[in-house]
C-alpha cells in the first residue's frame, strides 16, 4: 500500500511532467508560427531614367532625387529590423535606383534577371521566409510578378513616365495575399 509521502511524490512528478510537456508544446507552437510568418515583396519601378536612346541609360536628377527618396521612404520600413534584401535587375537604371538604399542599410543588391519571374518568386518565397524584400525592376514585370505572388490582378497600367508607385505584397502563411499601391516623391502628372 502507498503511503502518503509515496502519493505526493507521484502527483508532483505527474505535475511536473505535465508543465514540461506544455513548455515543450508552447516552444514548439511558437516556431513553427514565427517560421511560418508573413513574407513581404516590395515591388519598386526603377526611378527616372535619362531621357535618349541610350542602350542601358543611368538615372536622370529627379531620378537620383527619387532614389534619394526612396531610400528615406524605406529605410525605416519595419521598426524593427527594415528591408532585409534587395533585388535590381543587371541595368544600371535599376542598380542606380537601388544604391542609395543599400548604402543607407548596408544590404548588398543582389541582381535578378527580369525575365526570370518564376526563379525570383522561388528564391524570395524559400529563402527569405518571413522576411522584407524590394525587388526594383521594370514597369512590365511589376504586373507579372504581384500576379505570380497571388496578389491583385487588377493592377492599373505603369505608364511610360510613371516612376512613383509602390507596390506592397504581403504574403502570410496562412489567409489571403494584400496588394497595396502606395506613392513616394514628385507625384505622377498625366
Amino acid at each position: 500500500m502507498p503511503t502518503p509521502e509515496n502519493k505526493r511524490r507521484r502527483r508532483l512528478k505527474r505535475r511536473l511532467v505535465a508543465v514540461a510537456g506544455f513548455l515543450l508544446l508552447a516552444t514548439g507552437m511558437a516556431w513553427f508560427f514565427e517560421s511560418q510568418a508573413t513574407t513581404t515583396v516590395i515591388l519598386i519601378r526603377h526611378a527616372d531614367r535619362v531621357a535618349g536612346q541610350e542602350e542601358n541609360p543611368g538615372l536622370s536628377r529627379s531620378g537620383e532625387q527619387r532614389a534619394k527618396e526612396l531610400a528615406r521612404v524605406l529605410a525605416d520600413i519595419d521598426v524593427i529590423a527594415g528591408v532585409d534584401a534587395i533585388f535590381a535587375t543587371q541595368y544600371r537604371r535599376t542598380q542606380e535606383t537601388a544604391e542609395p538604399l543599400s548604402k543607407r542599410l548596408q544590404v548588398p543588391v543582389r541582381t535578378a534577371a527580369p525575365d526570370n519571374i518564376e526563379g525570383l518568386i522561388k528564391q524570395i518565397l524559400t529563402e527569405y521566409k518571413g522576411k522584407i524584400v524590394l525587388v526594383i525592376t521594370h514597369s512590365d514585370a511589376i504586373p507579372k510578378l504581384i500576379q505570380k505572388l497571388h496578389g491583385s490582378k487588377k493592377l492599373p497600367p505603369i505608364e511610360a513616365n510613371e516612376y512613383d508607385n509602390i507596390y506592397i505584397v504581403s504574403i502570410p502563411w496562412f489567409g489571403k495575399v494584400k496588394t497595396l499601391r502606395l506613392r513616394y516623391g514628385r507625384p505622377y502628372v498625366p
